[in-house]
């Protein structure tokens, strides 16, 4: 099939607006890459260190001539997502000695999760926590004794992370290996109702409780389709995963085996050997596109839409929230996965998954093909199925049908002709819209404002029985420059109650939502935030805001907002507990949120 014109577009579009910062990159890559094996320039000195705890894989590395993999790892055992991680590096060290070379841990990175910090004062560091893992696999790898780079990360921030230091570190290989979602547990929908049941005081915290550890229940990532399995998706979309890697259950022989074959690959795709796959080669604009055209096909995270171009930004390549916009206009949304349906990522994973996907977008002319990946070159690989060998991993065509179209449907049937998110744009800024969860009723809100400037306040309101009609809800001061731009995802429940309630109302915030969001129509991100004087600042009680996700606007009407002050919020309580003071660099030189919100890049 042709590629579609607007792939195309997009895709020239992207290396038009990219075309200096990316050959800055690339010539930057060539350099490094022409140097070698990056061990062969060091002293002995230098490498006697790197070498000395290394036991019966001392002799081998001394000898230089077999790959060294610096494995950078995101594991600790308070994250479900990250536990599996415990036991990686044995497994890799034990595959690559196999396959005659060596692998080192390179260095740790942090790994917060947002489900325990959701709602408190961590929170307000997860977003710059991002550009922390950047930095901290930056120092690992600059030992400079490794010839590949495995990594090992599951979650929100994580994988962006981790990317953004693979690509770079672009002029050595880099594959992804994924630790898989937990079992199913209690349905997410249900777990959603106890929530709201709790907001409005009809249950208590113990049976709160009991239904929260009913869902989140054992080691992997969490089973709803938010940040940390849309970062998973990304990717085998990218190419930076093997094949059907995604989705598989920590702690089975397929998962181990999945990491023993991706350490084998890591091994191939060095510099030492004839496949020599560099990350910079894997992570060009037709990545970029493919990744996109996923998030949209899935319904995925709206997180991501201030990743990816954190992400891009470290491989030179410039990303437009027009980007996304006009990508999701041609691409259907095929999958149903919580919130977005009753489903959650093993069922879709049973139902054909990814491969199933990439295939439909394939011959849909919506994806790249001609991209180089970590298992080869070609898109196309991505369709096949890993099946378990004697122990190994082999490979077979996927089904090439969906085997449950409630939950995934082909590209010509889908669940809807366009894509999960959506660009807004107006006299309040530029924003975005996850529309893939929320009924098409409710795509337009026009309703009076009601301005906060914390979620705690918005709560307070509505246990006072203050939203009685419908209500645009502002919470502003919620941007990066503010308090790290957090998730809101705590005022879901709130505003889901609301809307059950017969009332119109959406959220319009500078801050974002969680991943896991989503039948509440939500204006986030908006840029510029209130702490630059954005025009989110100057709302006032009682302004008419109307939210159309169908044209793709956000706008105060009949207000000619030139003739207001911004508002000032006292910030200074922003700036302590909790490791908050660490990061006053962070807030300080923090870029706009559509443009990724990054520090590093």
């Amino acid at each position: 099939m042709p590629l579609h014109p607007v792939i195309a577009q997009v895709t020239d579009r992207i290396r038009a607006r990219s075309e200096s910062t990316r050959q800055t990159y690339l010539e930057n890559m060539a350099r490094a890459a022409s140097e070698g094996p990056r061990r062969s320039h060091m002293a002995c000195g230098n490498l006697a260190h790197a070498y000395a705890a290394m036991g019966e894989d001392k002799d081998t590395l001394a000898a230089g001539r077999a790959p060294n993999i610096g494995i950078i790892t995101a594991y600790n055992d308070m994250l479900s997502a990250h536990q599996p991680f415990e036991q990686y590096p044995n497994l890799i060290r034990a595959a690559a000695r196999a396959a005659g070379g060596t692998a080192q841990v390179a260095g740790g990175v942090p790994a917060m999760c947002d489900g325990v910090t959701q709602g408190q004062t961590g929170m307000e560091l997860s977003l710059f926590s991002r550009d922390v893992i950047a930095l901290a696999a930056g120092v690992g790898l600059s030992h400079n004794v490794f010839d590949a780079a495995i990594y090992l990360g599951v979650c929100d921030k994580i994988v962006p992370g981790l990317v953004m230091a693979a690509a770079t570190f672009g002029y050595i290989p880099s594959v992804f290996l994924p630790a898989g979602p937990m079992t199913s547990g209690l349905p997410n929908d249900e777990k959603a109702k106890v929530r709201q049941k709790f907001a409005l005081g009809e249950v208590g915290r113990e049976e709160l409780m009991k239904s929260e550890m009913a869902s989140y229940h054992g080691p992997g990532t969490c089973t709803f389709y938010g940040t940390a399995n849309t970062n998973q998706m990304l990717m085998e979309f990218m190419g930076l995963h093997l094949p059907g890697a995604s989705f598989v259950n920590p702690n089975t022989p397929m998962r181990d085996a999945l990491t023993v074959a991706g350490t084998e690959r890591a091994l191939e795709i060095t510099a030492l050997g004839n496949q020599f796959t560099p990350t910079c080669d894997v992570l060009d604009e037709k990545a970029f596109v493919n990744g996109l055209v996923g998030l949209m096909a899935t319904g995925g995270s709206t997180n991501l839409v201030l990743h990816l171009p954190a992400m891009a930004r470290a491989a030179g390549i410039i990303l437009d929230l027009q980007d996304f916009s006009d990508l999701s206009d041609v691409t259907p949304l095929m999958a149903k996965v919580y919130p977005n349906g009753l489903a959650d990522v093993n069922h879709f994973h049973a139902a054909g998954g990814l491969g199933y996907m990439i295939g439909e977008l394939l011959n849909a002319g919506l994806l790249h093909d001609d991209v180089k990946t970590v298992a080869g070159d070609g898109l196309h690989l991505y369709t096949q199925e890993p099946k378990l060998t004697d122990g190994r991993i082999t490979y077979a065509p996927g089904a090439g049908k969906s085997l449950n179209e409630k939950i995934l449907r082909p590209a010509s049937d889908p669940f809807q002709p366009q894509g999960g998110l959506k660009q807004l744009k107006g006299n309040l800024g530029r924003g975005v819209i996850k529309a893939s969860a929320v009924a098409k009723e409710r795509h337009i809100v026009e309703a009076p404002a009601r301005v906060f400037h914390t979620q705690e306040a918005v709560k307070d309101a509505f246990k006072a029985g203050e939203f009685t009609s419908d209500t645009i809800i502002v919470v502003r001061f919620q941007g990066p420059k503010s308090n790290g731009m957090p998730e809101l995802h705590g005022l879901t429940p709130t505003l889901a109650v609301l809307q059950d309630r017969g009332l119109k109302v959406a959220l319009v915030t500078d801050g974002r939502m969680s991943g896991a969001s989503g039948k509440v129509p939500s204006a986030i991100h908006l840029s510029p935030e209130a702490a630059d004087n954005g025009p989110i600042s100057l709302i006032m009680d009682g302004d008419i805001v109307r939210l159309d996700a169908t044209k793709g606007t956000i706008d105060v009407l009949g207000v000619d907002l030139d003739t207001r002050s911004p508002a000032i919020a006292d910030l200074t309580g922003n700036g302590n507990g909790v490791g908050r003071e660490l990061f006053d660099v962070f807030r300080r030189n923090v870029g706009l949120s559509s443009e990724g919100a990054a520090v590093v890049v």
